[in-house]
Parts: C-alpha cells; structure tokens; sequence
C-alpha cells in the first residue's frame, strides 16, 4: 500500500511526501552545540559591586552561538537545524523547544530530567560590552555524544565552538567525511597551541578574536590572522567588535571598518556577525561583500535588543557605505594595497589589476 500523508481533505502522494521529508532532512546550515535559554537585561552601566542598577529593557531567547546563528538564519530564509545538548524536562527546556520550532530551526530538541536547564543571563551596557554568567559542566555537554549527527549528510555547512570542548570533535570529523564545510569559532583560544592544533585542523573557515575582551591594534589581528593560516584555515576571520574584522582567504585580505553606532545590546553580536558571514558564503558572495554583509549585521544588532534579525536589504544598505581596506597575503608576509570608500571602490577595481605590482610592504615587527 502506497504511503499517504493524511489530513483533513487533503492526500500528498508518496513522491510528494518524500520530497517534502527530504527538504526537511537537508538543511544549509547545522549548528553543533549547548543549549540553553538567556536573560539579557539592557541597563546604563554595571552598579559597583553590592549594589544595584536599574534595568532599562529585559529581553529572552535562545543561546548558545551555534542556535543564535540557525535562528537568524532562519530569519534570512536559510533553511537551518541545531543539534543541540539535552534540556532538562522543566518549564525553560520547554521554552527553548518551543522557540526554536516557532523560529523554524530543525532538529530533535532532547529532553532529560538528570538535571534542570541550565540558565545563562547576560548584563549589556551602553559601551557594547556584555557581561555573562552561564551554566555548563560536563554532565550537560556530555549529552553532545549521543546527538543524532544524520543531519550533516547533505548540510552544507557545519558550525560549532571551542568552548564546547573534545565534544565537537566528533560533529566535525563527521561534517569532514561528508564533505561538509566546517565554521569553527575559536575566539581568544587561540593562545592555546594545543587547542589550534586540536580543532583548526578539522575546520575550513575560523573565526577568532584578538583577546578576551577583543581589544587590540592592527598588529594584534595579523598575528592573530598568521597564526590561523598556519594552521591550516582556509578562511580566517579575526573580529575587533567596534573596530571592524579582518578576513583572508587565499592571497585576498579585506579590511572592514565598524560603522559607529548607538550600542543597545552587545549580546549575541559576535553570533550575528557569524550568522551574516555564513550567510554570504551560502550565497556564494565575494569575500569583500561577505565581510561587509557580517560587519553590518552585527552593527545593526548592537542597536537594539534581542535577536530579532533586520531585513537583508537594510542589511545591505549599511554595508555598503563601510569603509574598507585591501591587502594581500603571500609568502608569509601581509601588504596593503589601498584603503578606499565603497563609492570609489568599483572605479578601483576597474584601474588596478588583480594582483598590483608594487606594494608597500608592511613592518615586519607587525606580524611577528
């Protein structure tokens, strides 16, 4: 007897009801990692120790990077899953199965009663800066070994963090063996050899940061970049918040300066910006329109509470006035090649060529 899908007044054949289970099955995007329900209370600036302040907005949703991500995405129409730790069978577990089914991310949520949801509340002040206190052991991420991973068959691109530990390691041989692109987010672990050499091997695009708090020069950031490459990245991405990010692939480095915003909520900007580069890379952009499209996404995040995603096209709109500088990177060394706004750029491109012939060599002390 033929299978049917069945429900009032309507008869989906077999052929049709395959399809439709297949394109459920098969998102662009699988994100690999904890899960976990956020408070974000907006205020002026953190009281002094033993004191209070008052809350000006509060704000919940969905977290960690990897779920802020397929949720965005899935706000871009990029069909996107998470296969996520389990969640305890309480009132917050619920509320995280509930948001991503009502934000159309796939994927089995998992529900255990050994222990309660764990909680993360963020503090986000005026300056864009966040301040985080979570909940992660190694009896809620351990839940990570036994995740079902056939979602990576025909994903197209895997996303995991370093700071869930060896339990990523399995999703990413897995993506690797069915040829799946890895997006690792190593932030500020890549001080730590160990760790590089760990799981920058198993991935092809990272994104990193320069230091805990994402302070640093442009020195810092080409160290940060060089270290990456030799790694074997194929795609580096180093972040600066309000500074902009540096991105290299190949030979071809793009520079994009942060706009200046009003900061609102700093949380969940980093995400953003990961969310705005897969995007790009989905879609088969250019490096320089990637880089532009993250940038922008994550600037206008900052501006507002909560995750709530602004359409592509505003989107585009900020990107397209950043400002943005072009180097190169080749043998072992980085070289500017001009820094021009995004109205002369498309003259520049015309005049130069592909590869320009002389170059101002930057200072060696630079990048050592």
């Amino acid at each position: 007897m033929a299978r049917v899908l069945r429900r009032p007044e309507i008869i989906i054949s077999p052929s049709v009801y395959n399809q439709l289970m297949q394109k459920k099955k098969n998102p662009a995007y699988v994100g690999f990692g904890m899960l976990t329900p956020v408070y974000v209370m907006a205020l002026d600036a953190l009281p002094k120790r033993n004191t209070g302040a008052l809350v000006n907005q509060v704000s919940e949703y969905v977290y960690d990077d990897a779920a802020i991500i397929a949720c965005n995405l899935s706000q871009w129409k990029i069909p996107s899953a998470m296969i996520g730790s389990a969640v305890g069978d309480d009132l917050l577990g619920h509320y995280v199965a509930g948001t991503l089914k009502a934000m159309k991310v796939q994927g089995e949520v998992r529900f255990t009663r050994k222990y309660k949801t764990p909680l993360e509340v963020n503090v986000s002040d005026k300056t864009g800066a966040r301040t985080y206190f979570w909940q992660r052991n190694a009896e809620i991420l351990s839940t990570l070994d036994s995740a079902d991973l056939s979602m990576l068959r025909r994903a197209k691109l895997l996303y995991v963090d370093w700071y869930d530990g060896d339990y990523i390691i399995r999703a990413m041989n897995e993506a690797r063996r069915m040829g799946a692109p890895v997006f690792l987010n190593v932030e500020h672990a890549h001080k730590n050899a160990d760790i590089v050499e760990k799981y920058a091997s198993r991935a092809t695009i990272c994104q990193a940061v320069t230091d805990d708090a994402q302070i640093g020069r442009k020195s810092a950031m080409l160290n940060v970049a060089k270290k990456l490459l030799r790694a074997g990245i194929q795609t580096a991405i180093v972040t600066m918040a309000r500074q902009g990010c540096l991105v290299i692939q190949g030979d071809e480095m793009i520079r994009v300066y942060a706009p200046k915003i009003k900061a609102v909520d700093g949380s969940g900007a980093g995400a953003t910006f990961s969310s705005g580069f897969i995007y790009g890379y989905l879609r088969k952009w250019s490096l320089e329109e990637t880089a532009r499209f993250a940038i922008a996404a994550a600037s206008l995040k900052v501006t507002r509470l909560g995750l709530k995603m602004f359409p592509i096209k505003e989107i585009k709109r900020l990107a397209a006035t950043l400002r943005v500088e072009r180097m190169t990177y080749r043998d072992n060394q980085f070289f500017e090649l001009d820094t021009l706004l995004p109205q002369a750029a498309p003259l520049a491109r015309k005049i130069l060529p592909p590869k320009k012939t002389e170059r101002k060599k930057i200072k060696k002390s630079l990048v050592e």
